[in-house]
């Protein structure tokens, strides 16, 4: 499963599902999670929390994709290297929790997902993943 090939998930030799959590800092494109060679991450919920109990405070993560290589897919726009947001500036109020996915994200080796917050030490941010092995 190299970052230029389409995994291929039914022939895996190990499949490991986690939850790990951030606290987010300043830097918007601080590298949350990169993915190792052989390798397919598989996000499958990423939540984020504001612990500050006064003021609201801006989310945003992104991914940077090693490999723009469309598998298959024609008419795409992707530029390997740079962020493509899954959300940008996104309010978070005080006190609450913000759900920002809706589906599966796939990410192969070489891809990170990044992200940051508009106030230091106010978001954390939860992220359920799966880790194909093919290695």
């Amino acid at each position: 499963m190299g970052a230029s090939s389409s995994p291929d998930i039914t022939s895996v030799s190990s499949l490991y599902g986690t939850t790990i959590g951030f606290a987010l800092s300043t830097t918007v494109t601080t590298d949350l999670i990169t993915v190792s060679s052989n390798k397919l991450v598989r996000i499958t919920n990423l939540l984020v929390s504001n612990i500050d109990g006064t003021n609201s405070a801006d989310v945003t993560l992104g991914l940077v994709l090693a490999d723009a290589d469309p598998n298959g897919i024609t008419d795409f726009d992707v530029t390997s290297g740079q962020p493509w947001y899954i959300c940008k500036t996104v309010p978070v109020p005080a006190d609450s929790t913000l759900s920002i996915l809706d589906a599966p994200l796939y990410l192969r080796a070489g891809d990170v997902l990044e992200g940051g917050a508009s106030a230091a030490s106010d978001l954390q941010l939860i992220v359920s993943y799966d880790v194909f092995d093919d290695a």
